[in-house]
């Protein structure tokens, strides 16, 4: 089964909750073998919205690229995402940042996640599980990348109560 990796952020409602609730809800059909701790980061695309949680989870799966995307956005919409502004506020995102070392670009999809080598918010997080692994596309490892990008603002998350 393709190793996996995914983004999951949360800006709306009970954020840490929300993130828990969506782990919850990946198996069976993807198995969370590994995840980062929380970070709470400063919203990225839309600045006008409140702060994320976000993290990330390796994991394997026996779904095809696809059919894992519309798992995952089915996921989404049953824990309570809903229509939005692009790069707005929501309660859940799920987003996959490498499905084993394939280069996909569909109108649907496209791997390695396009924008992962920008985002701070994605790169922490990801640096934590696994620092040495090579995007297929840039030829550089995840260490590099988050090594290249301004992680200000970017914090741990401990949850309180």
């Amino acid at each position: 089964m393709p190793i996996l990796y995914l983004a999951l952020g949360s800006n709306l409602g009970d954020r840490f909750a929300n993130l828990q609730a969506a782990m919850a809800a990946l198996p069976p059909a993807v198995r969370v073998l590994a995840r980062s701790p929380v970070y709470e980061t400063p919203p990225w695309g839309l600045a006008d919205q409140p702060a994320f949680l976000n993290m990330a989870l390796k994991g394997r799966t026996a779904l095809a690229p696809l059919d894992l995307l519309k798992h995952l956005k089915r996921l989404e919409i049953e824990l309570g995402r809903l229509p939005a502004v692009r790069w707005g506020p929501r309660r859940i995102d799920m987003d996959i940042l490498f499905y084993d070392r394939l280069i996909l670009e569909t109108p649907e999809l496209t791997l390695p996640h396009p924008r992962l080598h920008e985002r701070a918010f994605v790169l922490v997080s990801l640096a934590d599980l696994a620092p040495s692994l090579v995007h297929p596309l840039l030829g550089v490892t995840i260490s590099q990348l988050r090594s290249a990008v301004d992680a200000t603002g970017v914090k741990r998350y401990a949850p309180t109560g």
